[in-house]
């Protein structure tokens, strides 16, 4: 069976590390963020790994004035 990437700009949810270079936001950041808004819809934990649904901060990035 072959193996297909989903582009980054398809993907439903983002590792840290791929929010950082889809958004441009540094991965500090983007963890800092997390860490502030821990039950924040855009958001998903999985123990102490967090995923970013990238449609969800898009809005997040919308609504905010400065991160």
């Amino acid at each position: 069976m072959e193996s297909k990437e989903i582009p980054i700009n398809q993907r439903y949810a983002l590792t840290v590390k791929e929010a950082r270079q889809y958004f441009h936001i540094g991965e500090k950041r983007l963890r800092r963020i997390a860490a502030e808004h821990p039950g924040a819809e855009f958001l998903v934990w999985n123990g102490r790994k967090v995923l970013i649904i990238r449609e969800e901060f898009e809005k997040f990035l919308r609504q905010t004035s400065c991160i």
